[in-house]
């Protein structure tokens, strides 16, 4: 079972391409150089578009946790 779809590969691929030839965009408009940021941009949107994406890990803080067991 696979986890991402084949929407979610075209559109990391597509991304990619787009880094490579310094045209990708991050939402604020700032060109994105690393291949991170690049993968994360094409899998957010494959998510927009309904594509079989894992869903985003939520940051769960510790502190928080921590004050809720006093």
């Amino acid at each position: 079972m696979a986890k991402y779809g084949k929407k979610a590969q075209k559109k990391v691929k597509k991304a990619m391409r787009e880094r490579k030839k310094g045209t990708l965009k991050s939402g604020s408009g700032q060109k994105v150089t690393s291949k991170k940021q690049a993968i994360a941009i094409g899998l957010s949107e494959a998510r927009k578009e309904g594509g079989k994406v894992p869903k985003k890990k939520s940051s769960k803080k510790k502190s928080s946790k921590q004050k809720s067991s006093k």
